[in-house]
């Protein structure tokens, strides 16, 4: 009897060969490390599809792509709503590309409640980045995703480093937990902040400066720049409270203004001068190893965690379950101590 896993991608290799233009997955491969970004961007629709058959060939497309990836420099960029968080990546993202590196822009945005899909479209709101040819930008909806960080944004990576970006940087929702979610996939962790906006010390105790690498205060222009160089000595105060980062990077507070574009190529040295300085003491890899052992616990748990809830003898089991405990006549401990022992049998 065939494999399942070979029978699904048979049928989604099958599938790609049946749509009119589509290539199948080795040349899908082969055109994403041509730097071909329309090829890109349907091997990153296939990653997010939540398609069984899809998810069989998309890794293989990951893995394939492995072997090309790894030499980009990636960097996480998150801060409340209303930081300019957008502004910034563009204004960054154009220097970058006039300094002829290849950039790539993952941004995961808020979700509708209703239709699951994007509502801020950072296409919409990086237009001058979007238009240069050596930009990619790739806006996926958070959906019910932990912290606001796309299901597949690991993958997505994997695929743009392929493509050949120099620099990726990944922008958050900026709530709940994206800051853990995006600090565990990236290799330097920007943390943007604007005076005045009444969060110096909430920032503080909810422990984000202690991962930060930087720490940018946006918006120092104008009228705002008294009150943004009073924040930066307040945040340069505070990073003292934190002990060293395991390399011996001492984290630094920047003043920008994404409008005017002033401070935003000091910000890139200094990611730039961390990332020379981490390869070259070998934190860098083993920062990504790290990162990739991480990855393979959280896809396990999801693996075993869908496998549970997508066999239909479990699901019946477990609504049967549920109204036991509702009715208080098992206790919910033991519920799910019989539910997986089940589960464990099938």
């Amino acid at each position: 009897m065939e494999n399942p896993a070979s029978k699904a991608r048979k049928q989604a290799a099958a599938r790609l060969k049946s749509k009119k233009g589509t290539p199948d997955s080795r040349e899908l491969v082969q055109q994403i490390s041509r730097g071909d970004t329309p090829a890109l961007a349907r091997a990153i629709t296939l990653v997010e599809s939540t398609r069984p058959e899809d998810a069989a060939l998309s890794g293989e497309i990951v893995d394939a792509c492995l072997e090309k990836a790894g030499s980009s420099i990636r960097v996480g960029i998150t801060g409340v709503p209303g930081v300019g968080k957008s502004t910034f990546i563009e204004t960054l993202g154009l220097q970058l590309v006039g300094l002829g590196k290849k950039v790539a822009v993952l941004a995961v945005d808020p979700s509708s409640s209703l239709s699951r899909g994007s509502i801020l479209g950072d296409k919409t709101r990086m237009q001058e980045l979007g238009r240069s040819p050596g930009a990619f930008i790739r806006p996926s909806p958070a959906g019910d995703s932990l912290g606001g960080v796309a299901r597949k944004t690991r993958e997505t990576i994997t695929l743009c480093e392929a493509a050949g970006f120099d620099v990726v940087l990944v922008e958050t929702v900026g709530v709940g937990q994206s800051e853990i979610a995006v600090h565990g996939m990236v290799d330097f962790f920007l943390l943007l902040k604007i005076a005045g906006a009444g969060d110096e010390l909430q920032g503080i105790k909810r422990g984000v400066m202690e991962m930060a690498d930087a720490v940018v205060i946006n918006k120092a222009d104008g009228p705002n720049l008294p009150a943004a160089r009073r924040a930066q000595s307040t945040f340069s105060q505070a990073l003292h409270l934190f002990p060293p980062k395991e390399n011996g990077w001492v984290p630094r507070v920047l003043l920008c203004s994404s409008t005017e574009g002033t401070g935003v190529r000091e910000i890139w040295e200094l990611i730039d001068s961390f990332a020379t300085g981490a390869r070259a003491d070998g934190s860098f890899e083993m920062r990504r190893s790290a990162q990739n052992l991480h990855w393979l616990k959280q896809r396990l748990e999801h693996l075993l965690t869908s496998g549970f809830y997508q066999d239909p003898a479990m699901q019946k089991a477990y609504e049967e379950m549920k109204l036991r405990v509702t009715r208080q006549e098992i206790s919910p401990f033991r519920a799910a101590d019989e539910l997986l022992s089940a589960y464990r049998g099938r």
